[in-house]
């Protein structure tokens, strides 16, 4: 059985070879397709774990804006939209133009979203004795009783060392366009969708993985269009890491990607199964660590049938069953599939 396994990769990444030799793209060694597609992995497994961790804190203090059924159900309608919007501005309009505003409007939000995702860790690196100065923005509208607040930020020092690093992180983006500093910003992104954005109940979360299981597989096997804005599209809504980085280093070129909406969607449904076994007051995280580790085993799934077939997949196909199927037999097993479903 190791052999037939073992054949079957192996045949797929001389298959690989092959295609990226006739695209004019430099060819990938079997160990630098390993290692791309397994940093791919570890990048979207840790924004799912520690966005839903970070799903947890706060929540008491604050009302985060909560996707309910009729938003679940408009997403994927939004979404085909959007996607082939997207196509035809491609297809009309010069790409470079496209881009170039894209990159501007990315770079103001991937800075404040890697300084939010940065705080955190800088917050427990940092020596005790470089003193954490507090600072409040405050900007106000009339007197007395009519007074206002229009800007009440507060904020602190080490915040500001924040923004500094992820400013020239972006600097760095907007003029390279390296693909370590893209994953950067999209690894943050992921991070703070799956924290900030919340689904209302277990019932949402299926309408929602259940519609974007349909979007994904008519968009990427019934035209071109998802692949076409996927490899136009030059912002950090995709995970990128060089197939050939062995062999030529930080300079390679031949990129394997993984989108952010295969973490989002499924991570801010792992991380609603979190608050639930939170809710269960019990001393597991079952729903959460089971969801999780199926979740890893469809994505490994999707990278295996795609080399198989050389063809792009739709990676919803193989999560969306894994990460609903996984909690619901486990509900039904457990005697919690009213409690889930409440």
């Amino acid at each position: 059985m190791a052999d037939i396994v073992e054949n079957v990769v192996q045949q797929a990444a001389e298959n690989l070879t092959e295609t990226t030799a006739s695209s004019g793209k430099p060819p990938a060694t079997f160990e630098g397709t390993a290692v791309a597609y397994g940093s791919l992995v570890v990048m979207a497994m840790l924004p799912i774990f520690f966005g839903s961790f970070r799903s947890l804190k706060g929540a008491s203090s604050r009302v985060p804006e909560r996707m309910n059924t009729k938003d679940a159900m408009m997403f994927p309608v939004i979404a085909s939209l959007s996607l082939f919007g997207l196509y035809l501005f491609f297809k009309i309009f010069s790409q470079d133009y496209i881009n170039l505003l894209l990159t501007g409007y990315f770079f103001f939000l991937g800075v404040l979203a890697l300084s939010n995702m940065m705080s955190p860790v800088i917050n427990v690196l940092v020596p005790t004795s470089i003193p954490n100065i507090p600072f409040q923005l405050q900007f106000t509208q009339g007197e007395g009783a009519q007074k206002e607040d229009i800007i009440n930020y507060k904020f602190t020092s080490y915040d500001v060392a924040c923004l500094v690093i992820s400013t020239v992180i972006g600097v760095w983006y907007s003029l390279q366009k390296h693909w370590i500093a893209n994953n950067l910003f999209g690894v943050a992104f992921a991070v703070n969708a799956v924290a900030l954005l919340r689904l209302n109940n277990v019932v949402t979360g299926c309408i929602l993985l259940g519609g974007l299981f349909v979007y994904d597989i008519f968009w990427v096997f019934g035209t071109n269009v998802m692949v076409t804005v996927a490899k136009s599209f030059e912002a950090p809504i995709k995970l990128v890491f060089p197939q050939d980085l062995l062999t030529n280093g930080l300079s390679a070129s031949n990129f394997a990607m993984l989108g952010l909406g295969d973490i989002v969607i499924p991570g801010i449904f792992i991380a609603l199964l979190l608050r639930f076994d939170v809710s269960l007051k019990r001393k597991s995280k079952l729903y959460f660590y089971a969801t999780f580790i199926a979740y890893f085993l469809g994505l490994m799934m999707t990278i295996f049938v795609m080399h198989v077939f050389k063809h792009a997949q739709p990676a919803l196909l193989y999560l969306v069953p894994a990460c609903i199927g996984t909690p619901v037999a486990l509900a039904l097993v457990k005697g919690d599939i009213k409690t889930m479903f409440a």
